[in-house]
């Protein structure tokens, strides 16, 4: 049976304006125990802030974050994208190819509607895998 990404996908998204703070961004990622936030104005998507982005691009080289913006550190388009009609196979083809662990799902000409991450597709996927119970597994703090 095909699996479409609007079946797997978190269609709650955490999602910041570009000229948001890179210290905001973090807090709100620490809040909703995330790794990555959607960087989109209105119901364009700009790009992907991931917490790695946060390491390397901002703290690695000495930038402020409550002065630095997610603008200027996030991974800009070209984004790798997924539909929400989109199959699970082709998502796990595109992270395959591009070496990413989770995609942004847009519709209509890239209006952002959630992401999908490689834990989403594995619990799917593969239900019995290891990744798949590491990713249903609860998050030690």
């Amino acid at each position: 049976m095909t699996t479409r990404i609007r079946d797997v996908m978190s269609a709650d998204a955490a999602s910041v304006e570009p000229m948001t703070t890179v210290a905001r961004a973090a807090r709100l990622m620490r809040e909703q125990d995330i790794g990555d936030v959607l960087v989109a104005y209105d119901c364009d998507l700009f790009g992907v802030l991931t917490d790695r982005d946060i390491v390397l691009r901002g703290v690695a080289e000495g930038r402020d974050p409550e002065a630095t913006t997610v603008g200027s550190l996030c991974t800009r388009p070209p984004l790798v994208t997924l539909d929400p009609e989109d199959t699970t196979e082709h998502a796990v083809e595109l992270m395959r190819r591009y070496a990413v662990r989770r995609l942004p799902v847009v519709e209509h000409g890239g209006c952002p509607v959630g992401m999908v991450s490689l834990g989403d597709l594995a619990a799917t996927e593969d239900p019995h895998s290891a990744l798949a119970d590491i990713s249903a597994a609860a998050p030690t703090h």
